[in-house]
């Protein structure tokens, strides 16, 4: 089963009238095995579609024309079996909005030494047929993936996949709605930024409606509603006594139940993707909602904290691009370090908001004192994040553009108990290491909200820059913090 089953991509091979009919008959064959096979890989998570072959510019445009207007279509694979010559792609490419990948491959593995003559030449000219379709998308300037090997080829699969993954997290962007829930927090700088600019870039729009909007929605909530998502909390969790049904905060769980019941609804019905809020104004809420959005976010959508709208939509993208993964993606913030531990390690968590998609062992839902918000306590989600190899990300705006930077970390077990700490919280260690990648983050402008991602290959991320057209920055086991000072001021002017 694939991931993505409602999308898919078209597969489309270049040839020419060059060679007689026989060779197309030919490249028609071998363009539909390589599509059927690619189809049926169980490593490949979006459907490819087979398309005609095209020999002429207006075959090209016409194709290019219908995959831009198929919502089904995310993307292109292209592949030039014979030699296809590249002025009939230019009208085409220069039309073209869905992501490219260019496989560079042959039908054929090896050469067959004693029997090749011409015509074999003729027809398996992908060598030097790749490299003319290559020199016109790199004169046109088309972003693209390039994926070198043979189809049958595992790690071509997987190559394929990881671009396929992050075409449908860029497409899931294309007229994307987020909804503010008032302002970003008072005085912070890297939560603020040009909406008009990423909605021109990225495709997807951020605007803002009133925390009554929200509370109106809340207050029409129903006492049977609000009981029956009291059952699933019991259900799914390990409750805290005081929430139980004699316990001395169980309202609260209500009204936790409420927020949860009345912030969905608010985002069905109107077509959001990702939401985001600030503790600063929660004018008319009892609560500030904590279990409402880790479990929200942990059904799809995008989340962060203190009006922070990038790493929102940064979080749902990853979040579509992880589907069928194993392990999550969340809202994280680095929150505080152990400077002696293990080399140095990071304490990541948020106020309440954490997904339980990253949890690991048993999830506790619990109600505690905030300290901030001048609201009553709110009930959230307690729990541990699994170990294992991770990434963290951080969406910003630099002024003139916006920067993906990348930190590759490693998530361990907190090496001791934290019995007083009732937050969702992971730990890791940074790569290279602590002192290097803390350096690094902070000279590339990273910010201190981020998604955290368990299952998403930095490849990913750097094919879904590619479609984005964003400048990313990599910290990771080769780092050197020399050069990537040079690096930055290099991009920097």
């Amino acid at each position: 089963m694939k991931s993505f089953p409602q999308y898919e991509v078209w597969f489309i091979t270049g040839s020419q009238h060059l060679y007689g009919e026989a060779t197309l008959s030919a490249v028609t064959l071998h363009a539909r095995e390589i599509a059927a096979a690619l189809d049926a890989s169980e490593k490949i998570a979006v459907p490819i579609v087979f398309k005609p072959i095209v020999t002429t510019a207006a075959e090209i445009y016409e194709v290019i024309t219908h995959a831009n207007v198929q919502k089904r279509c995310i993307g292109l694979i292209t592949w030039m079996h014979t030699f296809s010559p590249a002025k009939m792609w230019i009208n085409g490419l220069k039309i073209l909005n869905k992501p490219l990948l260019h496989l560079h491959t042959q039908f054929e593995r090896s050469i067959p030494w004693e029997t090749i003559n011409m015509d074999y030449m003729n027809l398996n000219q992908s060598a030097h047929g790749d490299r003319e379709f290559g020199y016109i998308c790199a004169r046109m300037k088309v972003r693209r993936k390039v994926v070198v090997g043979h189809w049958k080829e595992a790690l071509v699969h997987k190559e394929i996949d990881n671009w396929s993954r992050a075409a449908a997290g860029w497409n899931d962007w294309q007229g994307a709605k987020f909804v503010r829930f008032g302002d970003n927090m008072r005085q912070v700088a890297v939560t603020e930024g040009d909406k008009v600019g990423a909605e021109m870039q990225f495709g997807f729009s951020v605007n803002t409606h009133a925390v009554g909007d929200l509370v109106e929605q809340i207050n029409r909530i129903s006492p049977d509603a609000v009981e029956q998502l009291n059952k699933q909390y019991e259900s799914s969790y390990i409750l805290d006594e005081k929430l139980k049904v004699s316990g001395s905060h169980r309202n609260f769980l209500k009204e936790a139940a409420r927020i949860e019941l009345g912030l969905r609804q608010f985002l069905e019905e109107g077509g959001f993707k990702g939401f985001t809020n600030t503790f600063e104004d929660l004018y008319g809420m009892h609560q500030l909602p904590g279990i409402a959005v880790q479990r929200l976010t942990r059904q799809g959508y995008g989340y962060a904290g203190e009006g922070d709208w990038k790493t929102m939509a940064l979080v749902r993208a990853m979040k579509v691009m992880g589907t069928g993964l194993p392990g999550g993606n969340a809202f994280m913030e680095d929150y505080t370090y152990d400077f002696q531990e293990q080399g140095g390690l990071v304490l990541g968590a948020h106020m309440l908001e954490v997904d339980e998609s990253l949890a690991e062992g048993d999830i506790r839902c619990e109600v505690h004192p905030l300290g901030i918000g001048g609201k009553a306590d709110p009930v959230r989600l307690v729990f541990t994040a699994g170990e294992g190899r991770a990434i963290n990300a951080s969406l910003v705006a630099m002024g003139d553009k916006f920067r993906l930077v990348i930190n590759e970390v490693q998530a361990i077990k907190p090496p001791r108990d934290l019995p007083n700490l009732p937050v969702a919280r992971t730990m890791w260690r940074p790569l290279p290491d602590f002192k290097t990648a803390c350096a690094a983050w902070i000279l590339a402008g990273g910010a201190h909200h981020t998604c955290f991602s368990q299952n998403l290959p930095v490849a990913i991320l750097e094919d879904f820059a590619e479609m984005a057209g964003l400048e990313w920055l990599l910290i990771d086991e080769e780092t050197n913090l020399r050069s990537f000072k040079l690096m930055l001021n290099q991009i920097n002017g």
